[in-house]
């Protein structure tokens, strides 16, 4: 009995460590993900909120602005290229970036150091993009109550137009006129529904596993970036329903992009009419490599490339191109005033 005991303390402090070691990293990630949700439901909490500055506001001279939400991992390469993209509207926009925490970001950040959101980690082929996207928004609404436009942009994405060309388009010459109709505001996000990869997409997590939230029949896909009216970017910061499914971890990680699905099917679903189903920003994937689009070197910028990429089947032009690799910086600066600004 004595000598049993010793043995049997011995086995089970050793068996306990080998479950640590096997389980332990999977019980600690599940918790952080368990604390991030619980971070993240406070805020869109207090962003879904109504502000007291509204019915103020609503009095006097309002004066609609666009939040643009800076979505990087490693770089802003562009910064001096919007930087002159802003110039002169500072009363007209906000700047929100979301950079991973655990990337240290390469480049002059410029304009937007003073910019940047309490972030966290972003892994491609999870949920953590959507999650981010979701932050950037809440702390847009949250900031400033007249952010009525929400423009989702990358690290490597580019303007195709001047920022009054931009404005313009979406409130048109009257102020007031585009505070007092938001609730007609469109959304300009790509939704489709006859994408041939769509069966293998629904199911990335598992055969349906996506219902009854999420029938197939409503799955769509479509571009991460997308400018979402206010009314549509509360739409998401309220969803329950459809989070519980999408932050699902995926089983075929080469079908599996959540943020491609979320957005697209959620406001599908909420408010088909209100959605342009394309998206203004310009994606080249000719010739696309392990998920990435093409990539634009600096030999290729010129007048005729801005040009043709601004050329679009929808109603609007492309207002925003990507993917451009850092050193097209130069190049692109030399035709900022010229070609790109001169609408």
């Amino acid at each position: 009995m004595f000598i049993a005991s010793p043995l049997l303390y011995s086995f089970a402090l050793v068996l306990s460590l080998t479950f640590l070691y096997i389980f332990g990293p999977q019980i600690i990630f599940t918790l952080n993900q368990q604390y991030d949700e619980l971070d993240d439901l406070s805020l869109f909490t207090k962003a879904l909120k109504p502000s007291d500055q509204i019915s103020h506001l609503s009095t006097i001279n309002p004066t609609p602005k666009i939040a643009f939400l800076f979505l990087t991992n490693s770089d802003l390469s562009f910064a001096p290229l919007w930087e002159r993209f802003f110039d002169g509207n500072a009363h007209l926009y906000n700047i929100y970036v979301h950079a991973d925490p655990y990337v240290k970001l390469s480049g002059d950040v410029g304009i937007f150091k003073t910019h940047f959101i309490p972030s966290k980690r972003t892994e491609r082929g999870s949920a953590s993009l959507i999650s981010a996207e979701r932050r950037l928004l809440a702390r847009a609404v949250l900031d400033d109550p007249m952010n009525l436009y929400f423009a989702l942009v990358s690290q490597r994405c580019v303007p195709l137009h001047s920022f009054r060309f931009f404005y313009l388009t979406l409130f048109g010459n009257s102020a007031f006129r585009a505070f007092t109709t938001q609730h007609r505001h469109r959304s300009f996000i790509e939704i489709i529904s006859n994408e041939p990869n769509l069966p293998e997409r629904y199911n990335a997590r598992g055969d349906n596993v996506m219902v009854p939230e999420v029938p197939f029949e409503e799955f769509r896909v479509g571009s991460q970036f997308f400018v979402l009216a206010k009314r549509h970017a509360l739409v998401v910061l309220k969803d329950r329903k459809l989070w519980r499914k999408f932050k699902l971890p995926c089983l075929n990680v080469d079908s599996c992009y959540p943020e491609e699905h979320y957005f697209p099917t959620l406001l599908s679903m909420a408010d088909l009419k209100g959605c342009s189903k394309y998206t203004l920003t310009n994606v080249n994937w000719t010739g696309s490599f392990d998920g990435h689009p093409y990539v634009y070197e600096a030999h290729e910028v010129s007048a005729e490339l801005v040009n043709r990429l601004r050329q679009s089947n929808s109603s609007y032009s492309y207002f925003f191109a990507r993917k451009f690799s850092p050193d097209c910086l130069e190049p692109l600066m030399s035709i900022a005033e010229d070609v790109i600004f001169r609408d």
